[in-house]
């Protein structure tokens, strides 16, 4: 019916206003946005077969669609049936495309409904498959000339303004973009480059900013910067969609990033920027050259870090043997690693007073070449040089295993993309290396098929006495002696970027600092329920992940205005007549008040309800 009102809407003009005519009924602020019908471009926001039919007679609809009128229990229940009858997960990532792209409202209620099904569809594992299979699904994904982000090629950066406006007419009067989530597709996930095809990391990101933080879709803006690939597949692919030419060199990749960044916040000054799946020496360079200039944050970075900090928090107070005498390895040195153990680093230094090199000291990293130390004979990448071992004497470890057995880690912390890294005999050893205290393991490699191991083979090569947490989704696990089931914890970036970025759009920070982003990990292992603790679970489960994301947005926001960041006088103001009462001093703890809480709650998109929600009320 979507593509019935757009064509309508092409020959009908302003002698039917009501079809045209966007209303913002500031009572339902938070609920989906109003039918509108549009030009081809513009994605009409379609009830379907909900449309009541009063409505289809003004719109002269009448004898065009089927005559039942359905609710929108109904409307779930047909998708969802659609959803389960497809043969494989790729099938089911073009079939939730197509509805986002044709029933916004009923896309998402279906994936509020049914989060911990569909999430692993909408973003890791699936779509990884679906980046790699990107030009070859692309038509099949949305309507034809349907606008669903920016594509902006290296020979078109200095046409950024151009663009940005064909994207501004594209779009309803006032959805300007709240938030981007941008890639160059150099490093998705741990697939490698994928090119232009690296345009579904943030259309499924964006999906999550809506799904688990209530970020408004209309006004959410993936991008991809089509810089070309050094991947040979994708060069040779007749059907692939990029241009075709090696990458830039970092000069002028950073000249080209320039233009666009300075077009985009010229264009939206008040935007949020996600930097995504950029090569690890380009994820770096960026972050330290926008960070203090634009709002902005990297998920790889600083999300990776905030999410196992908030494991690694958890799983402290239930191994048994306290901070100070955990001594965790690395297995991959890429930014995720390193930005992952720099904020272990500091939370061991603000919440346990450890000082910093001794802090440090607690940390080794395996890279391909093996232990990484000052005097390995090689030159190290600049950002490795921070956890460079210096106290190794001549001792050079050459794989894992040398690792291990010289390490004697009671944390094993994978960031590596090799499957199966963690092997039965690496399993097995970390067990009898930590008798007195139970094991963590976090292998946090994504997709499914790079990880390093499932959450069945760390159960039962530990004794069921693992602390888990993986990057991808694993199923629960039976304990085949006493039927007593286990969920593996997730350390999923869902948890944090969300919040992160509903934070950043309602308080306006003028940056996202480490203290606000630690701030987020000590909120979110605060969410943990009772029971969650006593299953000794590390994550809250994803079906509460509205909950915690409000409670998570409400620390950030407090932080925020604590350390005077937050722009916002409403939420400053807010937060002054309502401090946390925990709170103390500038120093991130993670707490926040129930004014502020609710205030978010208040402030969260959701779809809607009935159809009375999304229809203007002049028709």
């Amino acid at each position: 019916m979507s593509a019935l009102l757009g064509r309508r809407s092409q020959v009908r003009t302003a002698t039917s206003a009501a079809a045209h005519a966007r209303q913002h009924d500031q009572s339902h602020r938070t609920m989906a946005p109003s039918i509108q019908t549009a030009s081809p471009t513009k994605k009409p926001l379609s009830v379907g077969t909900a449309l009541p039919y009063a409505t289809r007679t003004a719109m002269h609809l009448k004898g065009l669609v089927p005559s039942a009128v359905e609710d929108f229990s109904a409307q779930e229940a047909r998708a969802r049936e659609q959803l389960r009858s497809k043969g494989t997960d790729l099938e089911k990532y073009i079939f939730l495309s197509w509805l986002r792209n044709t029933n916004l409202n009923l896309f998402y209620r279906l994936v509020l409904g049914n989060l911990k099904e569909i999430a692993p569809i909408i973003y890791t594992p699936t779509v990884g498959q679906a980046c790699q299979e990107f030009s070859h699904i692309y038509p099949f994904l949305a309507p034809p000339n349907a606008v669903d982000g920016l594509y902006v090629p290296l020979n078109e950066v200095d046409n950024i303004g151009e663009i940005i406006q064909n994207y501004k007419e594209s779009i309803p009067e006032g959805d300007v973009p709240e938030i981007t989530v941008i890639t160059d597709g150099s490093r998705i996930l741990g697939l490698g480059d994928l090119g232009m095809n690296g345009m579904g990391i943030p259309v499924g990101k964006l999906q999550l900013y809506v799904a688990a933080a209530g970020l408004d879709p209309r006004r959410c803006l993936p991008i991809v910067l089509d810089f070309g690939t050094d991947n040979p597949k994708y060069l040779e692919d007749p059907l692939y969609l990029g241009i075709r030419q090696k990458r830039p060199d970092d000069a002028e990749f950073y000249a080209a990033t320039e233009k666009v960044l300075t077009g985009l916040t010229t264009a939206f000054p008040e935007i949020f920027i996600q930097f995504e799946d950029f090569n690890t020496p380009h994820a770096f360079g960026l972050l330290e050259q926008w960070r203090d200039r634009i709002l902005c944050f990297n998920d790889d970075i600083q999300g990776t870090g905030s999410v196992i900090l908030a494991g690694f928090i958890s799983a402290i107070k239930l191994a048994g043997i306290p901070a100070k005498d955990q001594r965790v390895l690395f297995v991959g040195a890429g930014s995720a690693g390193v930005g992952v153990a720099k904020q272990l680093v500091d939370y061991l230094v603000i919440e346990h007073k450890i000082p910093e090199e001794q802090a440090k000291a607690m940390f080794w990293f395996v890279d391909s070449r093996g232990v990484i130390t000052a005097n390995r004979g090689d030159t190290l990448a600049d950002h490795k040089v921070y956890f460079a071992r210096t106290d190794n004497g001549d001792t050079q470890c050459k794989n894992l295993e040398e690792t291990l057995e010289y390490v004697k880690p009671t944390a094993l912390i994978g960031l590596s993309t090799i499957h199966k890294a963690f092997n039965e005999k690496i399993l097995s050893r970390m067990n009898q290396l930590n008798q007195e205290a139970r094991p963590i393991i976090f292998p946090l490699s994504n997709p499914k098929t790079k990880a390093e191991c499932t959450f069945e083979e760390a159960m039962r090569f530990t004794d069921n006495r693992v602390l888990f947490a993986s990057g991808t989704a694993f199923p629960e696990y039976t304990i085949p002696e006493t039927g007593e089931v286990r969920v593996p914890g997730q350390g999923n970036n869902m948890y944090v970027f969300p919040p992160i970025g509903l934070g950043a759009k309602l308080a306006k920070p003028t940056r996202i600092t480490d203290s606000l982003v630690f701030a987020v990990s000590k909120a979110l292992s605060n969410t943990l329920s009772a029971d969650e603790i006593a299953r000794g679970e590390l994550y809250p489960r994803i079906e509460r992940i509205r909950e915690t994301s409000a409670q998570v947005t409400a620390a950030f926001i407090h932080q925020a205005v604590r350390e005077g960041l937050a722009q916002s006088q409403k939420w400053i103001d807010l937060v002054n007549a309502n401090p946390a009462s925990s709170a103390t001093s500038s120093a991130p703890d993670g707490t926040y008040s129930q004014a502020v809480l609710d205030e978010v709650c208040n402030n969260m998109w959701a779809p809607a309800e009935s159809v009375q929600q999304l229809l203007p009320t002049k028709l």
